[in-house]
C-alpha cells in the first residue's frame, strides 16, 4: 500500500434485496489489507436465500470457489466420506433439520482435517456447550471479517 494510506474498515449488512453485481469486484479489495483466497473451495451451508447469496457473493469475490447447499442433510452428502476437495465448511448454527453445531461435530469425527467454521445471529445459541471448539462468526458480519477468519483458518492446514 501507499505510505501514509488510511485503513478503511466497512460492514456489510445483509442486504433486503439481491445485490446488485459490482463492476469489477476485485476493485473494491485492491487498496485494503484484504486476506484473499486462492481458489480453495468453501462448502457453504446456510437456509435462508438472500444470506446464502451474501455469502457465496463475498466468498467468491475474495477468491475462493464455492458451493452452496441449504441443509446439513445436503452438505453431509456432497462431502461423503472423504470431504471432496473441500478446504473448509461455512455454516449457519440454526437451520431446519440437523443444526449447524450437530453438523460440525459429526465432521470433526468424520473428517477431522476439514475445518468448519459455523455463524449465527443468536448469541445464546453460540453460548452453548461444544460450540467454543469450532471457529465462530457473529451476524451481521461484514465481508472483512468473514475473509480474516477463513484466510485464518485456511492457511492453519498442514498441506497435504
Amino acid at each position: 500500500g501507499k505510505p501514509g494510506a488510511v485503513h478503511t474498515t466497512f460492514t456489510l449488512y445483509l442486504p433486503e434485496v439481491a445485490p446488485q453485481p459490482a463492476q469489477d469486484p476485485a476493485s473494491r479489495f485492491e487498496h485494503e489489507a484484504f486476506p484473499l483466497g486462492s481458489g480453495q473451495c468453501v462448502l457453504v451451508v446456510e437456509d435462508n436465500i438472500e444470506v446464502g447469496r451474501f455469502a457465496t457473493q463475498i466468498l467468491e469475490d475474495l477468491g475462493y470457489r464455492t458451493t452452496w447447499v441449504v441443509n446439513a442433510e445436503e452438505a453431509l452428502e456432497k462431502l461423503g466420506s472423504d470431504g471432496s476437495g473441500f478446504d473448509v465448511v461455512f455454516s449457519d448454527v440454526v437451520m431446519p433439520g440437523m443444526g449447524g453445531l450437530e453438523m460440525a461435530k459429526l465432521l470433526q469425527r468424520r473428517l477431522p482435517a476439514l475445518p468448519v467454521v459455523l455463524t449465527s445471529g443468536y448469541s445464546h445459541v453460540l453460548a452453548q456447550e461444544g460450540v467454543t471448539k469450532f471457529e465462530l462468526l457473529h451476524k451481521p458480519y461484514s465481508a472483512d471479517q468473514l475473509g480474516r477468519t477463513l484466510s485464518h483458518i485456511v492457511r492453519q492446514r498442514p498441506p497435504d
